[in-house]
């Protein structure tokens, strides 16, 4: 137990939002209160950062400040592994469900042999979606954290508060296809004609190699007409949902976009900076007099220096520790197997 204190009220909730957050019926098998137990009674702690592609960088920036801030740990190695396979494709190009699922399990498996590490964030939503379904979220003891309850609980705050207000859910084509966030916002009572969910194909590569470029800025334009397209009452009041973790690099191009049309949104609805909140709960801060972080990034794929330009700029205000991480990233052709799951 951590410090012994298991009735405060901030104990209860952090438990409670890790188990949302982690939660089998959110798309994350929950992890026994015990293994959190055992997390955060540590002084140091590896936790690694998994996304398809790089936008679960932006995740670990935040995490970096906020664990010096926090002062919860001596020393904190953050260690983000690429869990994309191919420049040429990725998982949303994969024919079938258990494709996608295999080859993550494959990743996950390698974080667990290759970094031992004491928590995992899965900073990406289609992952966070699949992972219930793979072998190792039945296996593991270290506790697992994804995205999509914490985009969830934001998407319903903000829905309940604007009771005339429809949604708009952007994201890849698994995320949206999977249709968990929209399904689980409607078990909560929203209505489904208040929720529009429209893919953005390649978007979050366009963002990788220029996050505020005029093609990027061009092809967020062209989603956000589609989606206000479907809306029942072109005048209703709306929010935006990202749902994919490389969207937030570009929130001034998704505002750009609506005003642009004359529909200035009530809200842009990033729930990166959520899925992290259930580590800085009150009691557990200041524990320490200084937190030393130390960062990696590494991936089985190239990350060229267009990509490594354009998110550096934007990691550089964040954190300068992921960004250089990120400037000298290393590349491990042999990170994680996945040809062999993938029939020709």
């Amino acid at each position: 137990m951590i410090r012994g204190k298991t009735t405060r009220a901030g104990w209860l909730f952090g438990l409670l939002a890790m188990f949302l957050i982690n939660g089998a019926a959110s798309g994350i098998e929950h992890q026994k209160s015990d293994d959190l137990n055992v997390f955060f009674a540590k002084r140091q702690v590896t936790i690694a950062v998994t996304d398809s592609g790089l936008g679960g960088l932006s995740i670990m920036a935040e995490a970096a400040v906020r664990l010096k801030e926090a002062k919860i740990f001596e020393n904190v190695r953050l260690v983000f592994s690429n869990a994309l396979f191919s420049n040429e494709s990725g998982y949303n190009s994969l024919k079938t469900r258990a494709e996608k699922i295999a080859v993550f399990n494959s990743v996950l498996d390698r974080i667990e042999k290759n970094y031992r590490p004491d928590l995992i964030l899965i900073g990406c939503n289609t992952l966070s979606v699949l992972y219930q379904d793979a072998p190792f979220s039945k296996k593991t003891k270290i506790p697992v954290a994804g995205i999509v309850d914490a985009g969830v609980g934001l998407f319903l705050r903000a829905l309940e508060t604007n009771p005339d207000a429809s949604l708009i859910l952007f994201g890849t084509e698994t995320t949206i296809g999977e249709g968990e966030h929209k399904r689980k916002l409607m078990e909560s009572g929203i209505p489904e004609k208040r929720i529009i969910a429209q893919a953005c194909p390649e978007l979050a590569g366009y963002i990788e190699n220029g996050y505020q470029s005029d093609e990027t800025g061009l092809l967020i334009a062209s989603y956000v007409d589609e989606a206000l397209a479907k809306l029942a009452d072109p005048k209703a009041p709306v929010c935006a949902g990202l749902v994919c973790t490389h969207y937030g690099y570009s929130l001034r191009l998704w505002n750009k976009a609506f005003v642009g049309r004359g529909r200035k949104p009530l809200d842009i609805l990033n729930p990166n900076s959520q899925m992290l909140d259930f580590m800085f709960e009150p009691e557990y801060k200041n524990r320490v007099k200084k937190t030393v972080i130390s960062v990696r990034v590494v991936s089985m794929v190239e990350i060229t220096a267009d990509k490594r330009k354009s998110l550096g700029g934007w990691l550089e205000k964040v954190s300068p520790e992921v960004a250089a991480a990120l400037a000298n990233y290393e590349l491990r052709p042999d990170l994680f197997k996945w040809q062999e799951y993938i029939k020709k």
